[in-house]
């Protein structure tokens, strides 16, 4: 085969690797029904003001699967600890509070800080590792910071929680109501630009080289990235996201409970995650509030087995619906496409 033979060069272009990087290209620009998603929002704050505690603590836990599904997602990386950056999150934000320091954006960034950091030193560690020995890792630090939490009862409240959190009015003018209206807005602010700066990340080169990394991280170091850096830099920013999101349930719930840092919530953050659909911009948008509608729709039919009925329903999805909600969504729309070229 000669130097000049194109072969080489057309079966790059045709390799996995390069048919991810085409479809990220493709997604790249906005489109005007991205807007849509953030229209509803608004628009619910006006005519479901009898649902918006709930609606603000779902946007959270939004926030919190789009830190998630930057490691698992566009990495590879499954983890079941990613909860210990989001009880960071809420034990910075509530401790800062409960002390005085009771104004809100400055709580957040505390808690983005605080949790990145435990991301960035953690991640320097159990990055070097693969397989079964990263999920376990990531489990073992969920459970030594849950236990920290349990044992330190004079700073976080130990198994009682935290509470006594207090928040001055955002901005000087709003304040953080019983009717969770302020709550909502401003959880429905930090998560669009949360959305914003994750969106920025995976269309970036930086974003690109993460794909490339989890389609084969082996010949990545041949073009000069950094493997390890590059997903200890991912694994620090999922982090702080994950604390911000704790942060935000804390400031908004105006308590911090045990059940923030455990592994109940890591595990079902990820099925929220899976449902909606991985490595999606808004698998977490779908996946999130379906399972919540309904897991509250299944406890008020069958209040004793409900949570039978939402396995069933989860496996459902998993075995016959391949990329969750939004991949049932492409192949339908693919279905309809080729329905019409006839």
């Amino acid at each position: 085969m000669s130097a000049a033979d194109p072969r080489p060069a057309a079966d790059s272009m045709n390799s996995p690797a390069a048919e991810v990087v085409r479809q990220l290209a493709s997604r790249e620009r906005l489109r005007w029904y991205e807007a849509g998603v953030w229209l509803l929002a608004i628009g619910f704050y006006f005519v479901g003001q009898s649902y918006l505690s709930l609606w603000s603590q779902i946007l959270v836990m939004i926030l919190f699967a789009l830190s998630l599904d930057l490691v698992v997602g566009y990495a590879g990386l499954v983890t079941l600890g990613h909860g210990a950056f989001f009880g960071l999150g809420a034990y910075t934000a509530g401790i800062l509070a409960a002390r005085g320091h009771t104004e809100a954006l400055s709580g957040l960034a505390a808690a983005a800080v605080v949790a990145g950091l435990a991301g960035l030193l953690s991640g320097a560690v159990i990055l070097r590792t693969k397989g079964l020995t990263f999920v376990m890792l990531t489990l073992a630090l969920l459970m030594l910071l849950h236990e920290v939490a349990n044992r330190a009862v004079g700073l976080t409240g130990g198994a009682d929680g935290l509470s006594g959190i207090t928040l001055s009015p955002l901005f000087g003018q709003f304040r953080f109501d019983i009717y969770g209206k302020t709550a909502y807005l401003y959880s429905l602010g930090v998560l669009f630009v949360g959305w914003c700066i994750v969106r920025a990340v995976v269309y970036s080169p930086f974003g690109r080289s993460i794909v490339g990394i989890r389609e084969n991280a082996r010949r990545m170091p041949a073009i000069g990235a950094a493997v390890h850096r590059r997903l200890v830099l991912l694994y620090c920013l999922s982090a702080a996201l994950a604390g911000v999101a704790g942060a935000l349930l804390a400031q908004t719930t105006q308590s911090v409970a045990l059940t923030m840092i455990d592994l109940e919530r890591s595990g079902m953050i990820l099925v929220m995650l899976i449902l909606g659909g991985v490595g999606r911009l808004y698998g977490a948008f779908f996946g999130v509030p379906v399972f919540v509608l309904a897991q509250d729709a299944l406890s008020k039919q069958d209040p004793t087995y409900w949570l039978f009925w939402l396995g069933v329903t989860l496996i459902a999805v998993v075995l016959f619906g391949r990329g969750g909600i939004l991949g049932i969504g492409d192949r339908l729309a693919l279905a309809w496409q080729r329905r019409r070229s006839r």
